[in-house]
């Protein structure tokens, strides 16, 4: 116990602890994705080897184990990011019903590329692969809430509510 303490705060173990009494006691790369959110967000909005490798140690798997979920999924980062993050789905559905021109929009507005970060930390702006949310093409993810059948208006809506 004095070596988990030592690798996280205690608001930190007690998250994880609730999510690792959901899954049977072996199978502790179960708790890797919500483990892999918890300590993300407690720092910052990313992720960092000295965190991945302390997840590992805690949950007793190898890193390896860790880090192939990190890089896989595109809702993990690995660098900081701005303190609201925006991931534009780009896949087939999306794309057709306009999500290419919902990302020069945001580009433009925010004066930005996706895959950057804002120059005063506020917004990082990302295209992503399928979201799940096809049948309310195009869609726009913003800090872990889902908008759907986007246009410019619902666009500066969004933006315009970021603090």
């Amino acid at each position: 116990m004095s070596e988990q303490k030592q690798l996280f705060s205690q608001e930190i173990i007690n998250a994880l602890k609730a999510w690792e009494v959901r899954y049977p006691q072996n199978q502790k790369k179960s708790v890797i994705l919500p483990g892999l959110h918890v300590l993300q967000d407690h720092n910052g909005g990313y992720l960092t080897v000295q965190l991945m490798d302390n997840l590992a140690r805690y949950l007793g798997v190898d890193n390896a184990s860790v880090y192939e979920v990190a890089t896989f999924y595109s809702m993990y980062d690995l660098e900081p990011v701005g303190r609201h993050k925006l991931n534009v789905c780009t896949n087939v559905s999306c794309m057709l019903n306009g999500a290419k021109e919902i990302v020069r929009y945001i580009e433009n507005k925010l004066g930005i590329k996706a895959g950057q970060t804002t120059a005063d930390g506020r917004v990082t702006l990302r295209t992503v692969e399928c979201q799940g949310a096809c049948c309310g093409a195009p869609m726009l993810e913003v800090d872990k809430v889902f908008y759907e059948n986007l246009d410019f208006e619902k666009v500066d809506q969004l933006l315009d509510n970021l603090e």
